[in-house]
């Protein structure tokens, strides 16, 4: 059964793979009653700005994140906490990043932290920044998509570059009431496209996929053995 990681990339993402069958439609409608609407934003902030810049850089390993420029959350918006040195960025999203119909889209524990390579710094992470922008100035779930809709149709948002991907390889990490930190994986971002091009989602293929219609996206989820610490991953069964 795939993990919820279709909330982290939408990132997701913070960003995640939908779950399939009856157990998780179940568990979804619990879900869509238990957040209904936005916390208060205290409850998706984290108090301590240090706290926050380790579990971002805890995405990657820590030759990447180390010189990574880290983003943390106020209450407008990201805000640069570290000068990068080598284009990538890292941070940790929150629940506003998932589907429109994720059950989890309100969910204050969600914690997804996430390092995106230089490509996806430029191409990807506007929309992150955008929907986080347009949810802390008060706007609803539906007006923050229709607002992201309107700058895609502008092209005032970008369309991902090729190579844009990202390290989702905590295992401080929260991405949904189901799944925990589901596995260490990467993501690669491509405009929408056919899982087959990729191989995903077949009889043994390691990849698997997630499409994203609200971002214009197709998200290539690619599960690892190990954390970014690391130490293994004793559950990864892809």
């Amino acid at each position: 059964m795939k993990g919820q990681i279709l909330r982290t990339i939408k990132a997701k993402s913070f960003l995640l793979v939908v779950l399939l069958g009856a157990a998780w439609q179940a568990q979804a409608q619990d879900a869509k009653i238990q957040y209904p609407s936005m916390a208060p934003v205290e409850q998706y902030l984290i108090a301590d700005q240090n706290a926050e810049i380790a579990l971002a850089r805890s995405a990657a390993p820590e030759s990447i994140s180390h010189d990574a420029e880290v983003l943390v959350l106020g209450r407008h918006g990201y805000e640069t906490a570290v000068k990068g040195k080598n284009g990538f960025v890292c941070m940790v999203l929150r629940s506003w990043t998932a589907g429109i119909d994720d059950p989890d889209f309100w969910n204050p524990k969600l914690r997804a932290p996430i390092c995106f390579n230089p490509p996806a710094a430029r191409s990807y992470l506007p929309l992150t920044i955008k929907k986080t922008e347009l949810i802390l100035a008060g706007r609803s779930k539906a007006q923050m998509f229709e607002s992201i809709k309107a700058g895609l149709n502008k092209k005032e948002l970008p369309t991902p570059e090729p190579g844009a991907m990202c390290y989702m390889m905590s295992k401080q990490g929260y991405l949904s009431d189901h799944d925990g930190h589901w596995h260490p994986h990467l993501m690669f971002f491509v405009p929408q496209t056919d899982a087959l091009t990729w191989g995903a989602d077949l009889p043994g293929s390691p990849i698997l996929r997630a499409d994203d219609p609200q971002d214009r996206l197709t998200v290539f989820l690619v599960p690892v053995a190990k954390w970014s610490d690391g130490t293994a991953d004793p559950t990864n069964d892809h």
